[in-house]
Order: structure tokens, then C-alpha cells, then sequence
């Protein structure tokens, strides 16, 4: 009896231990929480200006209208006009070409030329994890070097998912090795979206997706499953959504392109006047200081354009892409809402760039487009409009005239420096930590590079100034955050840009911006937002002292020397 009464004393003495040790130390977080945001950033690709509802478009985007009604929109928020280059300088707060990725993704013989995010720099992933943030990423990734088969005919059957290779840009440039603990997506750009290439989970190459596979979906719900994991740990996250729509090739589901089939009939004209009179309405824009520029002309106009039916269909597709994607951010925001993160989580959407202008078709199947479907049916790539946009077997795109609908009120479209391809609706919703107006709009002038400081100052952080034993360079973007606080800020005061000699300087309200090739021309933003009134030839001055300003930027910042010597 006294040996069980000893007994049984020990383990009340350890008993009491337990439950002393967890009195003192299990209490710490839930008495001092982590209470920094959650931060979710939404990518868009090839996404208009004025697509979005909230922007004045006429596509149903119902999930992202509620952010902005609860939010906060910038109207004067810039990307670098392109797909990589914009993703590069997203993800590590600097110019694109200091990162490494002045052109796309090949690599050349230059500094900012490398064609993939070069070690000189951090990663917004990289940096948060280091500050205590899980960290996952899901979609288009397009800033690696991309692996090619030497055999043009083995390209296309590994196009065509008729022969397997293990990878699709070298292993230390995949997003697992530059911060992200988790991903899926596509490591190059274009995806067939039915049948994605380059479809990587984590490291693995995803050889075979389900029947009924829509890429967009599967993106969406990946970002839903990752949430609804991260959110049962203490420590915030970051989550990188990064969608390829409504990117070329035009292919959404067929219920989604029967709501917008009679939308587009009218015209592009037509479209574009109502999108631009719902702008200036929503107080996106003012009609005195941002005129409707002139619409692109062609041979003909709407009606007596013989392909009216097919451009009107092509509309629709895009339509739909854009609204299967607010879809499912709808269903990501229910995500956070179940697992009680959504108040505490900083949700931002934007777009890489303008719309595209490109005709797709034109380019032919080859380096990441198939010839054929998985099951060996023709792709076909209508040049003369001979099949309709939408299903697996169409590769097509909207082409310039409806771009620059998407682009309104602005002038030209992706890979050039005007409004129309620089230029991104940004949205910010936050509802624990958003002082500004709900429903109001900022007009900081901003740029993609300031994420980066915007998180560092979320996660109360420091950018650091090496990494991995690599000297990294500065960052060099302004933080955001007294926008979401409702402070006035003019934002930046000097912005740059350069993609294959297409460029533009900012300097306050004057912007000096010029075509490939082409002279520059001079626009006072403030009195002249859509650029039509070039004041080139009578401020010979202020010309002469902005192009020194931009030459002084491109030489700093590696746009040159260009490879082969431009």
C-alpha cells in the first residue's frame, strides 16, 4: 500500500510538471499572437484595363467587385508591359532587368539578360519565409531559363504529351528553390488549358490530368487547399496566385461562353464607348483630364467587318476565362472565410500586363505550342478565322481591336510602354487593417516593385543585404501601405520602363514614352491621361532632360549593354 501511495506521488509531482510547463510556456503565442496579416496576391494575365466590373467592363466579376466595393482600387498602378518581366520585378522588388529578366526566358550573353530571377536578388517568398511566414505558391511561374529539346519534332511531342521529360527549367530555378515551400502550376508561360505543359506539383512533372480538367479551376482549388492548410498553423502565410487567363489560346468552358454569346455583337466600338462612359460613372477617371483616346482603325468597321460573327464569339471566350477565374477566387475568399482567416488577410489582384494584341494563330504550332492533343486530334490555329475560338482543338486570340477594348481608355497594349500596356487596375482588400474609405480609389502613383516593401513593412521585416552569400541588390519600390491607411501619397516620383526598345520615363506628371524604334513623344498625365496630345515638339527641353533621365536609368540598371551588342 505505501509502495502504490509513492507511486502514485511521482506521478502527480510529474503531473504537476506537465501542467506547470504548459501554464508557462503553451500560453505564450495565444497570450501574444501573431497578429501580422496573411497576405494573398492575385495575378492576372494579359487581363484589360477595363475587364473587370469594378473597372468598368461589362464581364460578370461579382467575387472581385466586392473586394474593390470593400476596398480600396489604385487608378495609376503600373506592371513593365509583359508577362516575365513584370512576374521578375513582382517577386523581387526591382526593375526586371536587374533581376535578370530584360527580355523573356532565354538565356543570353548579358547581366539583365540571364532570362531567369538571378541570385543577386530575394524573392517575396524568400524574404517573408525568413520573417516566420509559410509560404506557397500556385500557377504561372514564366521566370526560369526554359529547357528546349534539340529535335524540333521531340518538342512537339513533348508539347503534345506524347513523350515525358523530367524538367522543364533547371531544378534551382523552380519556385520550391526560391522561397515557395509549396506549388503547382506551369513553369513556362503558354498552357493549353484543358491539357497544360509544364505542369510541375512541387517538383514533379504532373505527367496525366483528369478528364474534365479546366486549368483555370484547377488552380483556383489548389489556392482553396493550400489555404484551408496553412490556415490551421499560428504563424501567417503567403499565398501567390498567379492565373495564365485570360492569356492566349481562347478555350473556356461552354456554359461560360453562353452567358457573354450575345455580348459582343454590337461591336468594338460600341463596347468600348459603354465601358469608358461606366468608367468615368464609377469615378475611375475624369473625362476632362482623360479623353476617350481614338479607337484603333483597321479596313473596316463593325459592320462591315465579314468576320463579325467569329471576333464577336473570340470576345466571348475571353469574357468567360476572366469570369471562370473570378469564379473560383469567389470560392477562395469562402475558403478564408471558413477557416476564420479572411479578416486578418491583405488580398491584392492585379494584372502582368495590357491585353494582348497578338493574332496567336500566326505563330504556328511550335516551342510551347502543340500540334496536336494528347489523344492525337489537330490543333488548329485559325489565321483566317476559319474555326471558332473556345475548345482544346482552337488556338486563337482576341486580337488588337478588341485589346484595345480591354485597354479603355487607354492607347496601345501589351509590350509597349503606353498607358495601355503599362497600365493595371490594382485591387486591395483588408478587412482588419484597411483605414482608407471602403470603396475608395487611390490614385498613388505605384509600381509592381512595391510589393516588396509593402510586405517587409507588414511583416515587420528587413530586406536584407545578402543572401545565400550573394550581395543583393537594393530594393526599389515605394510601400503601399499608408495607401491602404488612407494617407494621402503621391507615390512615385520617377518610374521607368524598357522591353525590347519599347520605353517610357515618369517623371511627375510628364511622361516621355516611345515605340521600338520610334521617336519619343511627351504627355502631361494630369491634363492628358490617354495620351493624345503629343507636347514633344514644343517642350524641346523637357524632352532633351527626360531622355537624359531615362539613359541614366537604362545604363544603372543593366537594360544595357543588350545582347549582340543592340
Amino acid at each position: 500500500m505505501k509502495k502504490n501511495n509513492k507511486y502514485d506521488l511521482k506521478n502527480l509531482r510529474l503531473l504537476a510538471l506537465i501542467i506547470l510547463f504548459h501554464l508557462l510556456v503553451a500560453p505564450v503565442s495565444a497570450q501574444h499572437p501573431d497578429k501580422r496579416p496573411n497576405i494573398v496576391l492575385i495575378l492576372a494575365d494579359d487581363l484589360g484595363y477595363s475587364d473587370l466590373g469594378c473597372y468598368g467592363g461589362e464581364i460578370k466579376t461579382p467575387n472581385l467587385d466586392r473586394l474593390a466595393k470593400n476596398g480600396v482600387r489604385f487608378s495609376q498602378f503600373y506592371n513593365t508591359s509583359r508577362c516575365c518581366p513584370s512576374r521578375a520585378a513582382l517577386l523581387t522588388g526591382v526593375y526586371n532587368h536587374d533581376a535578370g529578366i530584360g527580355e523573356m526566358t532565354a538565356r543570353r550573353d548579358e547581366p539583365g539578360y540571364q532570362g531567369h530571377i538571378t541570385a543577386n536578388t530575394v524573392t517575396l517568398a524568400e524574404v517573408l519565409k525568413q520573417a516566420g511566414y509559410r509560404t506557397a505558391m500556385v500557377g504561372k511561374w514564366h521566370v526560369s531559363n526554359t529547357i528546349e529539346q534539340k529535335d524540333p519534332q521531340e518538342q512537339l511531342k513533348w508539347l503534345n504529351h506524347q513523350a515525358n521529360y523530367p524538367l522543364f527549367s533547371p531544378l534551382e530555378q523552380y519556385p520550391t528553390r526560391r522561397g515557395f515551400e509549396k506549388y503547382y502550376g506551369t513553369i513556362w508561360g503558354v498552357v493549353d488549358f484543358f491539357d497544360p505543359f509544364s505542369l510541375v506539383n512541387g517538383e514533379e512533372a504532373v505527367k496525366e490530368v483528369p478528364s474534365g480538367y479546366y486549368h483555370t479551376d484547377a488552380l483556383n482549388d489548389t489556392a482553396v487547399h493550400y489555404v484551408k492548410t496553412l490556415a490551421q498553423n499560428d504563424q501567417p502565410f503567403f499565398l501567390y496566385l498567379a492565373h495564365n487567363a485570360p492569356h492566349w489560346p481562347l478555350q473556356a468552358l461552354p456554359e461560360d461562353i453562353a452567358k457573354y454569346e450575345n455580348t459582343y455583337k454590337v461591336g468594338w466600338y460600341a463596347i468600348r464607348k459603354q465601358r469608358y462612359e461606366r468608367m468615368v460613372s464609377l469615378g475611375l477617371i475624369d473625362p476632362k483630364q482623360t479623353p476617350l483616346s481614338e479607337a484603333l482603325k483597321g479596313d473596316e468597321d463593325w459592320e462591315s467587318n465579314p468576320n463579325k460573327d467569329w471576333d464577336a464569339h473570340a470576345m466571348a471566350v475571353h469574357a468567360a476565362m476572366v469570369d471562370r477565374m473570378d469564379q473560383g477566387i469567389g470560392r477562395l475568399i469562402q475558403a478564408l472565410t471558413e477557416t476564420g482567416a479572411l479578416d486578418n488577410t491583405l488580398i491584392l489582384f492585379l494584372s502582368d500586363n495590357g491585353a494582348s494584341p497578338e493574332n496567336c494563330a500566326a505563330y504556328g504550332p511550335g516551342f510551347d505550342r502543340p500540334s496536336e492533343t494528347r489523344d492525337g486530334k489537330l490543333i488548329r490555329y485559325p489565321v483566317e478565322k476559319e474555326v471558332m475560338a473556345g475548345p482544346q482543338t482552337s488556338y486563337a486570340s482576341i486580337g488588337a481591336k478588341w485589346a484595345n477594348v480591354a485597354n479603355t481608355p487607354y492607347r496601345e497594349a501589351k509590350a509597349q510602354s503606353y498607358e495601355g500596356g503599362v497600365r493595371t487596375p490594382l485591387i486591395a482588400y483588408w478587412p482588419a487593417g484597411l483605414k482608407a474609405p471602403k470603396g475608395s480609389i487611390s490614385d498613388q502613383v505605384g509600381h509592381i516593385t512595391d510589393f516588396m516593401r509593402t510586405f517587409i513593412e507588414l511583416a515587420k521585416s528587413n530586406y536584407p543585404d545578402t543572401y545565400k552569400g550573394n550581395r543583393i541588390v537594393p530594393a526599389q519600390g515605394l510601400s503601399l501601405v499608408p495607401a491602404l491607411l488612407g494617407e494621402k501619397s503621391p507615390g512615385h516620383q520617377l518610374l521607368f520602363n524598357e522591353h525590347y526598345n519599347a520605353k517610357y520615363v515618369r517623371a511627375g506628371d510628364w511622361k516621355l514614352v516611345a515605340k521600338p524604334k520610334g521617336k519619343w513623344h511627351l504627355y502631361n498625365l494630369a491634363e492628358d491621361g490617354s495620351e493624345n496630345k503629343d507636347l514633344a515638339s514644343a517642350n524641346p527641353e523637357r524632352v532633351k532632360e527626360l531622355e537624359a533621365k531615362w539613359k541614366a536609368w537604362a545604363h544603372a540598371h543593366h537594360v544595357y549593354p543588350k545582347p549582340g551588342g543592340e
